[in-house]
């Protein structure tokens, strides 16, 4: 295989487990509660309490698995693929004895891509006024089928694949060969494969085995912080130059914060300490397996803190000799190797971060803190220009609302870089919300979006009409005291603005002067997206395909209007809401939408422009 090939593949392999992890992640939270309960409340948790008990098999059984249905639907086709694929899930529930975390990452996203062919296949072709019927009942349907199905097929086949994979699992752990996977799994750690591992494989085997043990030793596996801060340790002492200047805080980083990617450069830059990062694993995960010790949930991230919380009862000395003995080998191991190497790690560390980001495929959530020294020095000076594409924009305090820090996943350095700037706001006296969340879940009402510079775009075309900051990294950007500065200089910012007053939006409730090549969408927006919408939707599709108008039509709630709307048709007790909802937009108020002189208003707009 070519190195293009493998290329290729490593980044279909990494695509995969951030799908499988965007499923995951977002419900954390429901799979940490499930795993304090356990380990608090079984017959052998920390307060065994016989009635709070009863929570942990519905949460194990219907709850989580519905979570990711709905989740895995909701990627690929919004709230209708959410609600189809949560349904479906529990056909696939139903059908297996048990737990269908598997069943439900297959499940859930294949109920939201049929959904949204069936969208597709109906397109353009109800009547008005049976809108509300077609898509309630086409909804309906599909989920019912889907249900069937997940019971019949999905279910059956995902309990079989997680009975093997269970049935290997234990066969390891009873040979003692449980340490050897370590073998395989740092270096996928490395080369970013470690979410199609953690949450494709070794979760959902994990979470079974807790159901039966009330805990896991699987959890451990990727999430033990020993090797890399074992690592991190070893450069701290006998590394040279920035990488021996940045160890220090990345260790913290990295035990402490849970960000495991952080010392990923370092093993690139002497690919020898893969020994090390391995002879920690296997070491730690022998302790582990030696002690019986586990975890009751997914730690994430894998912080020794969220590790610690979620050890099962009487396992917390076993754990944390576990993760200390993982870091004492990965140290001795990589302390050998930087000793008896003469490179110079300077240069080394630079271009190992580079070649991470190259290999992740995106920007790292904290290479910043791997390049401080060197980046405060190019940004030091007026003429050396940070790489931003977007500078800071003029604006003045009462007209910011939200500043919102997104990236990928919404967490990681974008959560670093809203907490350094809240803390400046602080100081100055700013009163205004910063927040972090990821780039598909901006919402239309944000005013300010920071990112790093190759994610702007992406947030561009997600939330056009804001301000947008671009960064070269969240930890250390000189964008943030621009932006103190620009806030707290009213005077300035008053005259600026009205040297550069916007063009007005059209947000007048009247139908608006515009353009037929500039509109591409119209929506008719209500309380819940259905009903007199639909048919006001539906009467305008028709008088535009009498007058020979190609404009996309459609009908939605308010709070789900997108940013990139062009004309927005509300009643007019509802237009004030859709204007703070889309205030780009053009909005036209209506009185009802049954019988409205706006349309033909709107349509004789459109042929005059022709």
């Amino acid at each position: 295989m070519s190195e293009k090939q493998q290329a290729g593949f490593r980044a279909r392999v990494q695509k995969f487990g951030s799908f499988l992890s965007s499923m995951i992640m977002p419900n954390i939270g429901a799979f940490i509660a499930w795993g304090l309960i356990t380990a608090l409340f079984i017959p052998d948790g920390w307060f065994p309490n016989e009635d709070l008990a009863e929570m942990v098999g519905p949460m194990i059984t219907y709850l989580l698995p519905l979570l990711i249905g709905f989740t895995g639907g909701r990627l690929v086709h919004g709230l209708r693929g959410g609600v189809v694929g949560a349904t479906a899930t529990m056909g696939v529930i139903v059908g297996a004895d048990i737990p269908m975390f598997l069943g439900a990452m297959v499940i859930g996203p294949f109920s939201g891509l049929v959904i949204k062919y069936v969208d597709k296949l109906f397109e353009g072709k109800v009547k008005s006024g049976f809108e509300m019927l077609i898509n309630n009942f086409t909804a309906g349907i599909a989920a019912g089928i889907l249900a069937i199905v997940g019971y019949y097929v999905v279910g059956p086949v995902m309990a079989g694949l997680t009975n093997i994979l269970g049935s290997a699992v234990e066969f390891l752990i009873g040979a003692g060969l449980l340490p050897l996977v370590n073998i395989f799994i740092e270096p996928a750690k490395i080369l970013f494969l470690n979410n199609a591992i953690n949450h494709g494989i070794l979760s959902p085997i994990a979470v079974d085995q807790t159901q039966d043990l009330g805990k896991s030793i699987l959890f451990l596996l990727e999430s033990n912080p020993g090797p890399g801060l074992g690592v991190l340790l070893a450069f701290t002492i006998f590394g040279k130059g920035v990488s021996r200047q940045t160890a220090p805080g990345a260790a913290i980083i990295h035990f402490f914060g849970g960000i495991h990617e952080i010392y990923f450069p370092y093993i690139l830059s002497k690919p020898a300490l893969l020994l090390a990062v391995i002879a920690g694993g296997v070491s730690g995960t022998a302790t582990f397996a030696a002690l019986g010790v586990g975890l009751t949930a997914t730690p994430s991230p894998g912080s020794i803190i969220a590790i610690g919380t979620l050890t099962a009862r009487g396992d917390l000395l076993g754990v944390i000799a576990g993760v200390l003995i993982a870091a004492l080998a990965s140290f001795l191991v990589a302390s050998l190797i930087l000793k008896l190497s003469k490179k110079d790690e300077e240069d080394d560390l630079n271009q190992a971060t580079a070649q991470m980001e190259q290999m992740k495929g995106k920007k790292s959530s904290v290479s910043g803190q791997l390049t401080k020294d060197e980046e405060a020095n190019e940004t030091s000076t007026e003429e050396a220009p940070s790489g931003n594409t977007e500078e800071v924009p003029s604006v003045r305090e009462g007209d910011i609302d939200r500043i919102i820090f997104a990236c990928d996943a919404g967490m990681g350095s974008s959560a670093m870089g809203a907490s350094l700037l809240k803390n400046k706001f602080k100081k100055a006296g700013i009163s205004i919300d910063v927040t972090n969340m990821a780039i598909n879940d901006l919402p239309s009402d944000v005013d300010i979006v920071i990112t790093h510079k190759d994610l702007t775009e992406r947030a561009m075309q997600r939330v056009p009409e804001a301000h947008h900051i671009s960064v070269d990294n969240f930890l250390n950007s000189p964008r943030y005291d621009e932006l103190v500065n620009e806030l707290q200089n009213d005077e300035k910012l008053e005259e600026s603005q009205e040297k550069a007053q916007p063009a007005p939006s059209g947000n007048t409730a009247e139908v608006p002067a515009v353009d037929e090549k500039e509109i591409d969408r119209i929506i008719f927006a209500c309380d819940a997206g259905m009903g007199s919408s639909a048919m006001g939707a539906s009467l305008l599709k028709n008088k535009f395909k009498k007058a020979g108008i190609n404009i996309d039509v459609t009908n939605m709630a308010i709070n789900d209007l997108p940013s990139d709307v062009d004309i927005v048709i509300t009643h007019k007790d509802l237009t004030e809401r859709a204007m703070q909802r889309v205030p780009g937009a053009h909005h036209i108020s209506v009185d009802n939408f049954l019988n409205s002189p706006r349309y033909d208003e709107l349509v004789n707009e459109l042929k005059e422009d022709e």
